[in-house]
C-alpha cells in the first residue's frame, strides 16, 4: 500500500467518524533525551522537504558545512551552548499535509518547556540515540530522559506517538542494534500502556528514513518518518461532550436599541460540545441561567459553533459574566472543590503538602491547596512509591483542594476541562501541570 492510499484510508475513516482530520495541519513535536538529534532531525526534514530559503542555509553554516540543528536553535545561549533550551516551531508542508512542528529540549531542566509543547500537540516524535545505548544487548536500560518523555506524553494524551531511533549509521551492526532497541522500547511502552503508532530507525544527520525511505536498511521496510506523519489523525474536537465555553474577553456594543438581548458579547473558544441559539447555558460561578440569542464565528457571521472554534455569545438578557467565568449546559456538570490528579512537578523547589498555588483552568484562577501526596512514579521502573514530596521534574499522583469550585471531567474524557496549571502565588512561575483522574 503506497503513502496516498493509507492517507485516503485514514481520511475515509476520519471522515466516517465525523473528523476531517487528515486535511488539516499536522502539530508534532520532537522530544527524548540530550544530544539524541531532535533538531538536527527537524533541520534534515525541512531542508529535503525544500522548506528552507537558500540564504536561510547560508547563515547555518559551520566550518564550512551546514548544521541542521541551528535552523531551530534561534537563541543565542542555544547556539553558544549546542543545546535546545526553549520550544522552537517551525512550518512547512507537503503535497499532501501541513506541519507545525514543535523542538522541545532534552534537559531535565526544561522539562517545563516540553510539557507545554506536547499538552496542545496531535503527535510526538520520541528520539533514541542508538549511540548512547548498550545496544548489543537485548535487556539494555533505556536513558531517563527517553522514560520521562514518554511517560509525559503519553500522561498529556498526545493521541500519535512514534519512536525515531537515531544515529544507526554511527553504529557498527545497525540492524542488530535496531533490532534490541525497537524491543527494549516495546516492553517498556507494553509495561507503560503506551501506545505506540511505529518504531522507525532515521539517520536524521545523513537523511536516511527522515523524508526519503531507505528500504531494507536495519530491516525496515515500512514508511519513511515523513511519510508515516502524513498518515496521522490530528486531534478530535471534543464534541461528544456537554456544552462548555471558558470567557476569554467580553466586548459591549458600541451602541444597541435592541432590547430583545444582552448588549455584551462573550468571547472564547467552546472547549466541549456545541453551542447554537435557543440553548441554555448556566454561568459558573454564579450559578444564573440565560438563553443563547445568538452565536458569532471568528468574523462575526451568525452561525453554530462546535468544540474547538472561536465563538462570539449573546445571551438573551443581562447577566453578570466576566473574563474567567464559564457557560455551560445546564445539570450536566457538578462544581467540585476537591480533585485527584496526575501531577507533572515543574517547578525548582518540591511539592510538598499544606503548600498553597495559583490554579488555572480556562481563564480562570484560583487558589489551590496541596491536601496530600499520594504517590510518586518512578520513571525507570514503573512503580508507585510512597512520596511526602514531589521533586523537580517528578510525575505522582495528588489530592488538591480549592478556595472555590471548578467544573472537572476526568483528562482521558476532555484534555481542557481535565487539565490545570499551578502557578507559585510569589514568583508567578508555572510549577507543575495536573492532570484530573
Amino acid at each position: 500500500m503506497t503513502t496516498m492510499d493509507l492517507i485516503a484510508a485514514s481520511a475515509d475513516t476520519a471522515s466516517a467518524n465525523g473528523q476531517n482530520d487528515l486535511r488539516s495541519a499536522l502539530k508534532f513535536i520532537t522530544c527524548g533525551s540530550v544530544d539524541d538529534g531532535k533538531s538536527t532531525l527537524i533541520g534534515r526534514l525541512l531542508v529535503d522537504s525544500k522548506a528552507v530559503l537558500v540564504d536561510h542555509l547560508a547563515g547555518v553554516q559551520r566550518a564550512g558545512e551546514t548544521d541542521l540543528a541551528l535552523l531551530t536553535d534561534g537563541l543565542s545561549a542555544e547556539r553558544e551552548q549546542g543545546i535546545t533550551i526553549d520550544v522552537a516551531y517551525r512550518y512547512f508542508a507537503t503535497e499532501h499535509r501541513k506541519f507545525i512542528i514543535g523542538d522541545a529540549p532534552g534537559h531535565e531542566q526544561y522539562t517545563r518547556n516540553m510539557v507545554t509543547a506536547a499538552s496542545s500537540a496531535d503527535a510526538a516524535v520520541v528520539l533514541v540515540d542508538a549511540t548512547k545505548l548498550d545496544w548489543q544487548n537485548p535487556d539494555m536500560e533505556l536513558l531517563q530522559q527517553t522514560r520521562r518523555h514518554s511517560l509525559l506524553v503519553n500522561l498529556l494524551r498526545v493521541p500519535s506517538i512514534v519512536f525515531a531511533v537515531n544515529k544507526l549509521d554511527a553504529v557498527e551492526d545497525a540492524t542488530l542494534a535496531f533490532q534490541n532497541i525497537s524491543g527494549a522500547l516495546a516492553k517498556f511502552a507494553e509495561a507503560a500502556k503506551i501506545p505506540v503508532r511505529a518504531t522507525v530507525p532515521v539517520s536524521a544527520l545523513k537523511g536516511f528514513n527522515v523524508v526519503d525511505g531507505k528500504p531494507g536498511w536495519c530491516g525496515y521496510e515500512g514508511l519513511s518518518l515523513l511519510d508515516l506523519l502524513e498518515t496521522l489523525p490530528g486531534t478530535p474536537a471534543e464534541t461528544a461532550e456537554a456544552f462548555s465555553f471558558p470567557v476569554q474577553w467580553v466586548e459591549k456594543f458600541s451602541s444597541s436599541s435592541d432590547t430583545s438581548q444582552g448588549r455584551r458579547v462573550f468571547w472564547g473558544r467552546v472547549a466541549t460540545g456545541n453551542v447554537q441559539p435557543g440553548q441554555t447555558v448556566t454561568v459558573l460561578p454564579s450559578g444564573q441561567t440565560a438563553v443563547v440569542a445568538q452565536v458569532l464565528d471568528h468574523i462575526r457571521q451568525p452561525k453554530a459553533i462546535p468544540a474547538g472554534h472561536s465563538a462570539g455569545i449573546v445571551l438573551d438578557r443581562e447577566v453578570d459574566v466576566s473574563r474567567g467565568d464559564w457557560l455551560l449546559a445546564p445539570d450536566t456538570f457538578t462544581p467540585s472543590r476537591e480533585v485527584a490528579v496526575t501531577m507533572a512537578w515543574m517547578d525548582d523547589e518540591p511539592l510538598v503538602a499544606g503548600r498553597v498555588y495559583w490554579a488555572l483552568q480556562g481563564h480562570r484562577w484560583v487558589k489551590a491547596k496541596v491536601r496530600r501526596i499520594v504517590h510518586k512514579l518512578d520513571v525507570n521502573t514503573l512503580a508507585e512509591e510512597d512520596a511526602s514530596e514531589l521533586p523537580p521534574n517528578a510525575i505522582g499522583h495528588v489530592e488538591l483542594s480549592f478556595q472555590e469550585p471548578l467544573v472537572t471531567l476526568p483528562y482521558l474524557r476532555s484534555r481542557i476541562l481535565g487539565s490545570l496549571v499551578l502557578v507559585d502565588t510569589a514568583s508567578h512561575k508555572t510549577s507543575g501541570a495536573a492532570l484530573v483522574l
